[in-house]
């Protein structure tokens, strides 16, 4: 499979997905840290790719994305954008409902209690 047709297909299976370096829990840089702690504390559950581990993805992204740095926060589909965006997000209140309200949107019939 092509690098780019992996990212995209990353994407639209996660409806939250965070590339960064490291993992949420053992972060690899202070950027990816700061961007995975404030998603983490928006408590719906999230995908994430570990860019050190897969050079393809670190190599591709950035100009698919048109985004030239890590981590990049992707949601429902759409670029959200960096750590500074995501963070300044967050302290606005604007990150937690757009978090919220993906995760219902994608949550499978049998999570439902309708």
């Amino acid at each position: 499979m092509e690098t780019i047709d992996k990212i995209k297909q990353q994407i639209s299976e996660n409806p939250i997905i965070l590339y960064m370096k490291g993992s949420p829990k053992l972060p690899n840089c202070g950027f990816s840290s700061q961007a995975s702690q404030a998603l983490m504390s928006c408590g719906a559950q999230f995908a994430y790719v570990d860019i050190l581990l897969n050079p393809d993805i670190r190599a591709e992204l950035p100009a698919y994305a048109d985004w030239p740095t890590f981590p990049q926060l992707w949601v429902d589909g759409e670029l959200v954008g960096g750590c500074d965006i995501i963070i300044e997000m967050f302290q606005k209140g604007e990150l937690q409902p757009l978090i919220t309200e993906t995760a219902e949107k994608y949550k499978t019939e049998d999570d439902s209690a309708e």
